[in-house]
């Protein structure tokens, strides 16, 4: 055999059945398992902890969640009190609205007791068919005047139904607020009260004089709220228009209508709103700093 033929069969593979049956062989001759290499964890040492080290833990837990309660507080107070100046400004609005149209009522008002004061001596001494027509017309055209006054008090219903009020956080504050809604209930009461009396009013005083001459004279007191004008009056006191009746007891039963609707307890109670309405203006402003409103 050459050489070459030698080397063939050298390099010739074996037969894999044969290999994988000796392999076979030697595992169950040898059964001894593969054994690799594992990687063991220790854990670290844990340092135990101090009682004072808890106690310190503890006490920045308890300084966390108080900071947290106090800036949540301070949140709701600066939140509170940019409402309650919200307000302060929208109620000054209102008050300052008040009192202008007050001082006007009190003006008109103040000049209606004048007048029915004014008839109420003259019929006291004198009979009604001796005192000059134009006068009767005249100091008659007030006991049966409508006084009127409409409050700007959107805001106050407005806290009062949301329960805001609470925002006016200084009594103080709140005590005027609240005396001032008193006042102003008060005065809405009466004030529907006199509609009832001003009607009744107006119906005694239709049985004494024409309507065509009491208009006369109340387009002259208009013209003298916007300039008093004395020699307007006297004007038309002279022209003596005549009267339906000079009946004594018409003239009577007229006085005592006039007298039940009390001008001058309305006067007072319109007067004290006013003064409660300018002291609350000044207190808000203060309190509020509104002086730029």
């Amino acid at each position: 055999m050459s050489e070459e033929e030698n080397n063939r069969k050298a390099r010739k593979p074996a037969n894999p059945r044969k290999q994988k049956a000796d392999i076979t062989k030697t595992e169950i001759e040898n059964p001894t398992p593969k054994i690799e290499n594992m990687e063991v964890h220790h854990h670290p040492d844990v340092e135990k902890k101090g009682f004072k080290e808890y106690i310190l833990e503890g006490l920045m837990i308890f300084l966390a969640v108080t900071m947290g309660f106090f800036a949540e507080s301070l949140r709701e107070h600066i939140n509170e009190h940019q409402r309650a100046k919200e307000f302060a400004a929208s109620m000054y609005i209102d008050l300052k609205e008040d009192t202008t149209d007050l001082r006007k009522y009190i003006k008109r008002l103040n000049f209606a007791v004048a007048n029915v004061d004014t008839l109420m001596q003259l019929l006291s001494a004198n009979e009604p068919q001796h005192i000059p027509s134009g006068k009767l017309y005249w100091y008659g055209l007030f006991g049966g005047g409508p006084n009127t006054f409409a409050p700007h008090d959107a805001t106050l219903l407005e806290m009062k139904s949301s329960g805001s009020l609470r925002y006016f956080s200084k009594t103080s504050v709140n005590r005027m607020v609240a005396k001032y809604d008193q006042l102003l209930q008060t005065f809405k009461a009466n004030d529907e009260h006199q509609q009832g009396v001003y009607t009744e009013v107006r119906k005694a005083r239709s049985q004494l004089f024409y309507f065509k001459y009491n208009d006369a004279a109340n387009i002259v007191f208009q013209s003298i709220n916007k300039k008093y004008r004395r020699a307007a009056i006297d004007s038309f006191i002279k022209t003596n228009p005549p009267v339906l009746s000079y009946n004594k007891v018409l003239f009577n039963q007229y006085v005592e209508m006039i007298r039940s609707r009390f001008l001058k307890n309305q006067l007072i109670s319109t007067d004290t709103l006013n003064n409660n309405a300018t002291r609350l203006i000044s207190v808000l402003k203060k309190e509020y700093d509104l002086d730029n409103e």
